[in-house]
């Protein structure tokens, strides 16, 4: 069984741990070959998160969400190799309260049924924006 949504708990623990400024969304997707959709209808799992994309789109933009990387996933070089990835990027969000925001949005609850469906792994990793480094393990303060 896969991670596709986040538990209640992890959840609450997203919502208390804000602070001011952008977050990064790094969402790593496994996808389904069949949607599986509670209601029988067949399409792929691509089909599904494309659905996914078109209709929740809107909302993600309204509230200041952005697409800042996107690549395509070419080789597991350090972890299981059996690991795969359909999509790989990082959203931006301005801030904590507009990804709730995003996730209580009744048409973007209408829409995540399709990534539901879709999806059959997934990855999504919240990260503070920081300034680049000029080399491995520089952290800027």
């Amino acid at each position: 069984m896969g991670h596709i949504d986040p538990t209640k708990e992890i959840f609450a623990q997203f919502r208390e741990k804000d602070r001011p400024g952008p977050i990064h969304m790094l969402n790593l997707v496994r996808l389904r070959n069949e949607a599986a959709y509670p209601d029988g209808r067949k399409a792929s799992g691509a089909e599904a998160y494309a659905a996914y994309g078109r209709e929740s789109g809107p909302v993600f933009e309204r509230l200041g969400g952005r697409i800042v990387w996107q690549g395509r996933f070419e080789l597991m070089l350090i972890g299981p190799q059996d690991e795969r990835w359909d999509h790989c990027f990082i959203a931006e969000y301005p801030s904590v309260a507009a990804f709730v925001e995003m996730i209580r949005d009744p048409v973007y609850r209408e829409a995540v049924k399709h990534r539901q469906a879709a999806v059959e792994d997934s990855r999504l990793i919240r990260h503070a924006v920081l300034p680049v480094g000029k080399n491995f393990g520089e952290i800027p303060s």
